[in-house]
């Protein structure tokens, strides 16, 4: 009887010292491996960084993602499409970011325009960028009047005569000229708030809610002329860029984009003038551009789109931060369906390629059609080999018929008159 307790120790022994012996061998399935010891062999827990292994650089790295999953190709969209963001023209002088004078640059020839959007359903493209004054005639003739219906102008702020002493004067008169010869509306830079001056590249930073512009705002609703803002940047940029900033890569290839800094206002504050500005005009209609630079904030944009009934939004370089988020996007296209607009903010090539997230073609229309109509998953959100905006990829929201006939149509028709 007093034998059987250390029967029992002496078998426990004999078991822990096969399972220790067969752990050694390689055996022991999911028993941990040994440390130390001098064993060879592959140990998860003892491994050494091999210099090259370390010595990769960010800009090379480019992995290919090992999900099977399906891949759904749209080559034409649901419903015939009007692209509210496009880039065709763009001022020529340009100081410290603010565009001036008349003289005109061109990105593109019409004709081969209208052959990429034959492919690709759109009726038309809004040239957001189309200039002021001589400029702006010029712009119009060369798309709007050579292809009726397939091109739709907009005109800009005259910046040039901002230290003219009756400028809120002079710029009412502007938009009411570019009205008369067929401007679809008012296209605002990121250039009021972070470029332009007192002195136009002088001075202090003119804010967004300066009142010497209420009369252009108040021209615009008199003409039923929408008013197309860029208020402000996605709000990294105004981070430091530094290796926790997840626009890194892109702050690091164009360092003029970023903000940081006292010299410039804050994300928050440019957007609250811009809101100011929103309240204080009612009966202007303004479509903030890229998701209103808020794409990574959606609950934000909301309160103001549900504060502000005379607030749109269009989608435009920001599907990279939209299809991040699905189920929230959905549900943010279903509760606006009547106020979002499509847009890509395009730009064609050569002008474009160092922005793949903007470069007109057939790629990348067909990259918003497949994140708008689709349940596709983890597919790149432009057409390039690394990221350009955060090194992610995206999922489809798969809107229903009724919501994409809207966005990609029917809300911008309304707006435009394209009925």
């Amino acid at each position: 009887m007093h034998d059987a307790p250390f029967r029992a120790r002496r078998r426990f022994d004999l078991d822990r010292r096969h399972l220790l012996s067969a752990t050694r061998t390689g055996c022991g399935c999911c028993a941990p491996p040994m440390l130390g010891g001098g064993s060879s062999g592959k140990n998860p827990l003892q491994t050494v960084a091999t210099p090259e292994s370390e010595a990769l650089r960010l800009a090379e790295f480019k992995p290919r993602s090992m999900l099977h999953v399906p891949v759904t190709r749209v080559e034409k969209p649901a419903f015939s499409v009007i692209d509210v963001h496009t880039h065709l023209s763009w001022m020529s002088e340009t100081r410290s970011g603010v565009s001036l004078g008349e003289a005109m640059t061109y990105f593109a020839d019409p004709a081969e325009l209208v052959a990429l959007m034959d492919r690709k359903g759109i009726r038309s493209m809004v040239n957001l960028t189309g200039g002021t004054g001589k400029g702006l005639e010029e712009t119009i003739a060369r798309f709007d009047a050579v292809a009726p219906g397939r091109f739709r102008t907009m005109t800009e702020p005259s910046f040039a005569l901002f230290t003219e002493t009756d400028y809120p004067r002079l710029q009412a008169e502007a938009i009411e000229h570019a009205h008369r010869i067929g401007a679809a509306g008012l296209k605002l830079l990121k250039t009021l708030g972070l470029y332009l001056r007192e002195g136009i590249d002088q001075g202090e930073l003119v804010g967004v809610d300066d009142a010497r512009f209420d009369p252009m705002w108040e021209t615009c609703a008199a003409l039923n002329m929408p008013v197309f803002i860029h208020t402000s940047d996605p709000e990294a940029f105004f981070l430091p860029g530094d290796s926790a900033n997840e626009r890194y890569e892109e702050l690091a290839k164009h360092p003029d984009w970023s903000f940081y800094g006292p010299e410039y206002p804050s994300h928050r504050d440019l957007l609250a003038a811009r809101n100011r500005v929103i309240a204080r005009h009612p009966a202007t209609t303004f479509v903030l551009m890229h998701v209103g630079n808020q794409a990574e904030d959606l609950a934000t944009i909301a309160e103001c789109m549900d504060r502000h009934a005379n607030v749109h939004v269009d989608i435009s370089a920001r599907i990279s931060e939209l299809g991040r988020q699905p189920r929230m996007a959905r549900r943010f296209f279903e509760r606006y369906q009547d106020r979002i607009l499509f847009g890509t903010d395009a730009v064609p090539p050569p002008y474009g390629n160092d922005v793949p997230q903007q470069l007109l073609g057939d790629e990348l229309y067909e990259i918003y059609y497949r994140f708008l109509e689709t349940e596709d998953e983890y597919f790149d959100y432009a057409p390039a080999a690394v990221p350009p905006q955060g090194r992610w990829s995206i999922y489809g929201v798969g809107l229903p018929p009724e919501i994409l006939r809207k966005i990609y149509h029917d809300n911008a028709a309304r707006m435009l008159g394209m009925d």
